[in-house]
């Protein structure tokens, strides 16, 4: 891992153009090189990667041992370009469809008492692999988990804190997150933000205007103030969670869709975003997505345009506006923001937590 938590990275969520995440079964090392040349091209230091939970453990006894080698390579065909790589291990939720084990019921995946052995098993056999490699930038334990599998917060939080912890155990150098959705930090889900905010080295973030209600919110202009500055406000509201002003802070997934806004706004959205979360004091930043997804893939029409780059590994003008952003900023210390100190709702509820949004955007004006 090239850059510590006080200095500010860019990254992209890899979505490989040959045979999306089903690569893991149909793996194709020479495309994944083609990409990751294109990834460094625009500038980024680290990718996060998705690791398919029904592919790599069929069984709750069993890993694969093919797929931990593909693994192995891909953190290899990363090393050789320079890009440290953030692993996300139960895979799960991923662009729109639900990826299952068929031996995990829904209803007891934060049950440690069910659960704990194959899942432990499985973190055992990801961190036997990557914890060798210098280019491993830790583990995330799930992407959006809450959109998969549900529970109280407290329930969640407590399967968050101890999954954590073996992280932190099997790969101690490495920094390790939840990256949840915004439901958790706009009303009640599966985890609180409270652990969300204190019980990460860094809070993961996922900022997405319409989603979040930010575009419906701004009479369907996606390049509203309201939209502009979403991820400098979450990472204030995190903070807030936190009462720590200086937390740091990871944009994990902030993007722009052409189903949202005109294709020529993208780049203006990704320059404008990334500027106010900068000067906010934000530590890192990963873009979602590296490439444009594969149209012979049925996915929700506004899957297929969040790439910096196209299907082709050509570079689009959102990924010009990512490089020229990564090359000014990439390995500068962060900087301690003035940003106006407001304590966190009272009420964590979606009216309240824009209501805060709200009050802060209008102190900071």
């Amino acid at each position: 891992m090239r850059y510590g938590l006080q200095q500010h990275r860019f990254g992209v969520n890899y979505t490989p153009t040959r045979a999306w995440w089903d690569c893991w079964n149909d793996f194709d090392a020479d495309a994944i090189a083609r990409d990751l040349d294109a990834v460094a091209a625009i500038g980024a230091d680290h990718i996060r990667i998705m690791l398919m939970w029904p592919y790599f453990q069929p069984n709750p006894s069993v890993v694969s041992a093919a797929h931990l080698n593909r693994l192995d390579r891909l953190m290899r065909l990363a090393a050789e370009r320079e890009l440290d790589v953030c692993v996300t291990l139960f895979v799960g939720w991923l662009s729109g469809f639900a990826f299952k084990p068929a031996f995990q019921k829904d209803d007891n995946f934060y049950d440690l008492a069910a659960s704990r052995g194959p899942q432990l098993l499985y973190l055992e056999a990801m961190a036997g692999v990557v914890r060798t490699h210098e280019n491993f930038l830790g583990f995330d334990l799930g992407n959006e988990l809450a959109c998969c599998w549900k529970t109280d917060a407290d329930t969640g939080d407590g399967w968050s804190a101890h999954m954590l912890a073996e992280c932190q155990r099997l790969a101690p150098q490495a920094v390790h997150v939840n990256g949840t959705d915004h439901q958790s930090w706009f009303y009640p889900s599966s985890f609180s933000p409270q652990h969300l905010a204190r019980g990460q080295a860094i809070a993961a973030l996922h900022c997405w205007p319409l989603f979040t209600g930010a575009i419906e919110r701004s009479g369907g202009d996606a390049m509203h103030a309201c939209c502009l500055s979403l991820s400098a406000g979450m990472a204030a509201l995190a903070r807030a969670h936190a009462g720590d002003a200086n937390k740091p802070v990871w944009i994990q997934e902030y993007g722009m869709s052409e189903s949202w806004t005109a294709a020529e706004n993208v780049p203006r959205f990704l320059h404008e975003s990334t500027a106010q979360a900068l000067a906010s004091g934000v530590n890192w930043f990963t873009w979602w997505s590296s490439h444009d997804l594969d149209r012979a893939y049925r996915f929700d029409p506004l899957e297929y345009s969040l790439g910096l780059i196209d299907h082709d590994n050509r570079i689009k003008p959102a990924g010009l506006a990512f490089k020229a952003v990564a090359d000014a900023w990439r390995g500068k210390p962060v900087a301690v923001a003035a940003e106006p100190a407001l304590a966190p709702p009272l009420v964590h509820d979606d009216a309240s937590s824009w209501q805060w949004l709200d009050a802060w955007r209008a102190a900071r004006a």
